[in-house]
């Protein structure tokens, strides 16, 4: 049998890391610069690995790159190459001079106020040496990037059964949920208050296929009711709490995570019934990757912070 084109000695991890970069950037030039090398020594190592693969992993056009689907297999096999590489690292200077490394956590928007937080602290008190980077993101964006390797762990809802049988999921407590305003909207005064009085609002709300905008939509049906027409799309939790501080918009939002600013007197939670039914969150772990040990840390802090908030006495370190 002929050996294979893709031996280690023949694809090289410079190839590797132009892939994922190119697949990330779209350009040469911006890769090559991502790569600190200049763009003739990137577009070289391009034409040699599609030399060896005998495919076009790329299609220059005047904007930049776009992969092949032969380019769209290899970029994603290149990040989890490189992946797998960091982690190798981490293990090797874990052992060489006790637990060190690097974590890569993404949560919703709940967790972040609450269990993350308090996790990362207790981390930091066990192992200061490990480095932590923590991304806000909803659950759709957090699966993925756990999923192409630039997570090692997120705290996210699966609503897909396939995603949940590929994944490790330890279910969290459940968020409840308010429709919020600030503390001054004409409505926070008015007591009978229902869905139907808001429908003429200016509903802050994430974009269309969130789960949060999914059930929202789903309760407005139910409710025989029409969507609001005004609405403010964004994924970001500080500009959604600035509009409500700065107008009389309206957002639906996780109690636990408004409630610092309910206690200050800037926001208002109505008092409407608002079961969205999200599902529990929970924290999500890939069953093909093998957690370095900073990365078992963070997952050890994560679930003794949540037997904390459950009442449970935390395992032994």
């Amino acid at each position: 049998m002929p050996p294979s084109p893709l031996l280690p000695s023949r694809l090289k991890t410079q190839q590797l890391l132009l892939m994922a970069a190119l697949d990330e950037h779209r350009s040469v030039l911006r890769a090559s610069q991502s790569l600190h090398m200049t763009q003739p020594a990137a577009s070289k190592l391009l034409h040699q690995l599609e030399t060896t693969l005998g495919v076009p992993l790329f299609v220059r056009h005047a904007r930049g790159v776009e992969p092949t689907e032969y380019g769209e297999i290899l970029a994603r096999h290149a990040r989890t190459a490189i992946a797998e590489l960091v982690h190798a690292q981490d293990e090797v200077a874990a052992l060489r001079s006790g637990l060190a490394g690097h974590v890569a956590i993404g949560t919703e928007a709940t967790s972040a106020t609450t269990l993350v937080p308090r996790a990362v602290a207790l981390l930091k008190q066990r192992f200061p040496q490990v480095s932590v980077s923590i991304d806000l993101a909803f659950s759709e964006t957090l699966l993925q990037r756990l999923q192409s390797g630039s997570l090692d762990i997120a705290i996210a809802r699966i609503q897909n059964v396939q995603e949940r049988a590929e994944l490790n999921y330890e279910k969290l407590e459940a968020a409840q949920h308010a429709i919020v305003v600030r503390a001054r909207h004409p409505l926070a005064a008015k007591h009978g208050l229902g869905l139907r009085d808001l429908v003429t609002q200016t509903w802050v709300v994430p974009p269309e296929g969130n789960v949060m905008r999914s059930a929202l939509t789903l309760l407005f049906h139910e409710q025989h009711l029409p969507f609001p027409k005004q609405v403010v799309e964004t994924s970001a939790l500080p500009v959604t709490i600035r509009l409500l501080q700065l107008s009389d918009m309206v957002a639906p939002l996780p109690i636990q995570v408004v409630r610092p600013y309910c206690g200050a007197g800037g926001l208002k939670l109505l008092p409407i019934g608002l079961d969205l039914q999200l599902g529990p969150a929970g924290v999500v772990t890939r069953r093909d990757r093998t957690l370095s040990p900073g990365a078992l840390a963070m997952l050890g802090a994560l679930r003794d912070v949540a037997g904390l908030m459950r009442g449970r006495a935390p395992s032994e370190r």
